[in-house]
């Protein structure tokens, strides 16, 4: 269990050390940067999945398309939408968006507990509903302020329930789908890179740039690794409360890049924050039971 945790601090802290390795690519663009960094992490994901015996996964669904070539669509949209997410992230702290995207992920479990409640009939306990509640409080000071959350927030807290839900009825949630999500954003990526020669003059004028994405590179693929790898050796419950050190990292990279957080803005934050403290503490009273049972 200690090895799953200390990979799952691991591959968050990663992941929020991207949000700010973004700012030293200049000049490169957010687009710029999504797109190289999808072109050179799918090889190492799949060096991976060859080391550890995981490319059958992408065999089955393969051998799915053949069988029903209009399986292609819904694996396009599942590549869409992780594809957007990816380029967001990138996006948003060369752009002043890093604090909205950060409170997007503040907001994710709470909407995957609706989602799970609407869509699945899942339970909710007390301290759930208490959390969903006091993330209510937030989003409705949110609506109040500024008539709603900001696009960014949204695409995260409402994208990623849609991809999780989608490759949950596709039956691609596994390293195989997310092999393939990534394999289709390629022609995007490629896109982003390859569509002017100003991407070609900004690593000329700045050949330090070339390890620089080399190491994004490399940092994208350790991080879905041990993601991936911390998946499987944690109980769900706790794989989840550990997700929640990515949002805060991301948060305090927000503030080291110059963002902040106004006045106005705290009764939006300071409830959702405070769902997220109840969600942890509803998950540590499941994994106490767990462990007493």
């Amino acid at each position: 269990m200690y090895a799953g945790v200390a990979l799952s601090v691991t591959a968050t802290s990663l992941f929020a050390g991207l949000y700010y390795y973004a700012t030293l690519l200049h000049p490169l663009s957010g687009e710029e940067i999504f797109g190289l960094r999808m072109l050179l992490t799918l090889p190492f994901v799949t060096l991976f999945m060859a080391l550890t015996k995981e490319w059958p996964r992408v065999v089955e669904i393969s051998q799915r398309v053949r069988a029903r070539p209009t399986l292609v669509l819904p694996l396009v949209c599942s590549s869409a939408l992780l594809g957007s997410q990816q380029w967001l992230f990138m996006w948003a702290p060369l752009n002043g968006s890093a604090l909205q995207v950060s409170l997007g992920y503040f907001l994710l479990p709470l909407s995957m507990l609706v989602v799970g409640r609407v869509l699945y009939r899942e339970k909710l306990s007390m301290l759930q509903k208490a959390a969903a509640i006091s993330a209510a409080a937030g989003v409705v000071h949110a609506v109040v302020q500024a008539g709603g959350f900001s696009w960014e927030a949204m695409l995260v807290c409402l994208g990623f329930p849609a991809y999780f839900v989608l490759r949950k009825s596709l039956a691609t949630d596994h390293l195989g789908g997310l092999w393939f999500d990534m394999l289709l954003t390629l022609p995007v990526a490629a896109w982003f890179v390859f569509r002017q020669p100003a991407t070609v003059d900004s690593f000329s004028s700045r050949t330090a740039l070339y390890p620089l994405v080399v190491m994004l590179a490399v940092i994208s693929a350790v991080a879905f690794m041990c993601y991936i790898v911390a998946s499987r050796r944690l109980s769900l419950s706790l794989f989840g409360l550990l997700g929640y050190v990515e949002p805060v990292l991301m948060v305090a990279v927000a503030l080291l890049i110059g963002e902040h957080i106004g006045a106005d803005e705290w009764w939006t934050y300071l409830p959702i924050w405070g769902a997220v403290v109840l969600l942890i503490a509803d998950g540590v009273q499941h994994l106490r039971a767990a462990k007493q049972a």
